[in-house]
């Protein structure tokens, strides 16, 4: 992940653009992340990609600039 960036930050980078995003862009960016999940009746495991944590927050970070400049 990005040093500097939390997970605070990274869901306010995304907030804005939610909205515009295609279907499968916004299945793109919450799958990025996600290695496995196991669901059971018992609770769900999920293992995370820190590559895919690193890319989402590179992509966040690049489409952030372009995302304040359309909300002012």
């Amino acid at each position: 992940m990005q040093p500097g960036v939390t997970e605070q930050e990274a869901r306010e980078r995304v907030e804005p653009l939610w909205d515009e995003l295609f279907p499968a862009e916004r299945t793109r960016i919450v799958r990025l992340p996600v290695d496995r999940d196991d669901i059971r009746a018992e609770g769900a495991e999920v293992r995370l990609r820190l590559d895919g944590l690193g890319s989402l927050v590179r992509d966040l970070a690049a489409k952030a600039p372009d995302a304040r400049r359309a909300a002012a």
